[in-house]
């Protein structure tokens, strides 16, 4: 998964729209680092339940995830080209990072922030986001739903009519 966009699904339809599911630094330790904030699943397995709800939407996911400032940058440049939205997990440079808000700016595609744990409830740098401002909303503090959470506002976003919440309970 680091690096390099990867098709979720073996066969491509080209009648679905894409969506990059893209995650940033550290997200690739999911399930061991600090599984008191950020939960116990991996990012295979957030990733592997996400594809499932995106099929019943409609959406093809492409994942991507790295640890570099410059390939984030690039792989939502890429995204401009081939994907409907983006889901961005961009951990720590969500605070810090005025190249990939400029990147999302440019790409001219919806983008949902997402972040795992409540970003305002942690400590006061966190409390920041500089991509927001570009962003079309932010879902924050609800662990591996907040995926689903973005899926579902992306949905809507680009005309879709995802399951209500309450349906799938």
């Amino acid at each position: 998964m680091p690096g390099r966009m990867r098709d979720a699904r073996r066969e491509r339809n080209d009648t679905e729209m894409k969506i990059l599911v893209l995650n940033g630094p550290n997200l690739n330790l999911l399930g061991e680092r600090e599984p008191g904030v950020y939960g116990s699943q991996s990012l295979d397995q957030i990733c592997a339940h996400l594809s499932s709800a995106a099929e019943e939407m409609g959406f093809e996911l492409v994942f991507a995830q790295s640890n570099h400032e410059g390939e984030l940058i690039d792989i939502l440049h890429a995204a401009r080209l081939e994907c409907s939205g983006v889901i961005l997990n961009a951990g720590a440079y969500t605070h810090t990072s005025y190249a990939i808000r400029d990147a999302i700016s440019a790409i001219k595609i919806p983008v949902v922030e997402v972040h795992l744990s409540n970003i305002h409830a942690r400590e006061e740098f966190r409390h920041t986001s500089v991509i927001a401002p570009v962003c079309i909303g932010q879902i924050s503090g609800f662990g591996a739903d907040s995926y689903d959470l973005a899926l579902t506002a992306l949905a809507f976003r680009l005309g879709q009519n995802p399951p209500r919440l309450e349906d799938k309970h």
